[in-house]
């Protein structure tokens, strides 16, 4: 990545619904030129351009965290987890958990559900405890791009 494609990034951070021909000047392109580089940079699989929702703002009212202790690979047990509609994200970590999920249900009873159907029957899991959401403070995508 040069100057360029982190400038293209940065422009996208704050908005990424930004028109070719407006991202194209402000990073010192035109804006074909700008369409390509972009493109290039998704093909290349840096840069992801979604739609980003509040689930509790939505029908997906119940959002938690759960801290997962694992017997064996954690890699197994997230590529399991990772295959629920319910589970946003799988991090692989260290400390007291070894593997963080974090889920969205449509209510409280559907997160009971997936913990104990789901979740403790994944061959692998010692345990699991829950950090239910009551609102997102703070939600960025705001980063220093180097």
């Amino acid at each position: 990545m040069d100057a360029i494609d982190r400038a293209i990034l940065r422009e996208l951070q704050i908005d990424g619904r930004i028109p070719y021909a407006d991202l194209g000047p402000k990073v010192g392109l035109s804006p074909s030129a700008a369409r390509l580089r972009l493109q290039r940079l998704i093909d290349a699989k840096v840069v992801q351009v979604v739609g980003v929702t509040d689930p509790m703002t939505m029908n997906q009212q119940t959002m938690a965290l759960l801290g997962l202790c694992i017997e064996g690979d954690s890699r197994v047990v997230a590529d399991e987890l990772s295959q629920h509609d319910d589970v946003v994200y799988t991090v692989l970590t260290s400390g007291r958990f070894d593997l963080f999920a974090e889920v969205v249900c449509s209510k409280p009873r559907d997160l009971l559900d997936f913990i104990n159907d789901v979740v403790r029957t994944i061959d692998g899991v010692a345990s699991v405890e829950s950090f239910p959401y009551f609102g997102i403070h703070t939600h960025r995508f705001l980063w220093e791009i180097r």
